[in-house]
């Protein structure tokens, strides 16, 4: 019986850590593309028709969090006729950790691609500590 109550305070314990949001309508999903240097993690998020200015980057805790909006306006003068790119929200969300430098994170947007520089942290490095001799 002593079990069956530990195990029911550890679970009383546990922390929240995400908040679910709800949205009407759809939200799609952003292709990625990770690349990783020695010295930077570059993201490369594929969201045309988004506007700079409606897209949003949040940094929370460890969550990196992409969302915005994907709009489309008709050329003058013409109607579609077949359309596979759908507009609507957008979000992507990504765990970052003690290995990027936070204060030093940089968002450009150019030709319907948000490209995320992440800087790695410089590693610390051992260093010798010298004794005073009195």
């Amino acid at each position: 019986m002593a079990e069956i109550k530990k195990e029911i305070q550890k679970k009383d314990g546990r922390k929240i850590e995400t908040v679910e949001r709800t949205r009407s309508g759809k939200v799609f999903v952003p292709a990625v593309d990770i690349i990783d240097s020695e010295n930077e993690l570059v993201l490369l998020a594929d969201i045309p028709g988004s506007k700079e200015n409606s897209i949003d980057i949040t940094l929370e805790n460890n969550l990196l969090t992409i969302q915005g909006n994907v709009s489309w306006n008709d050329p003058e003068g013409y109607e579609p006729s077949y359309i596979e790119y759908e507009v609507g929200d957008f979000q992507r969300s990504f765990t970052v950790d003690e290995t990027i430098d936070r204060d030093k994170i940089k968002a450009k947007y150019k030709n319907g691609v948000l490209r995320l520089t992440l800087p790695k942290t410089e590693p610390i490095k051992p260093r010798k500590i010298s004794v005073d001799v009195e």
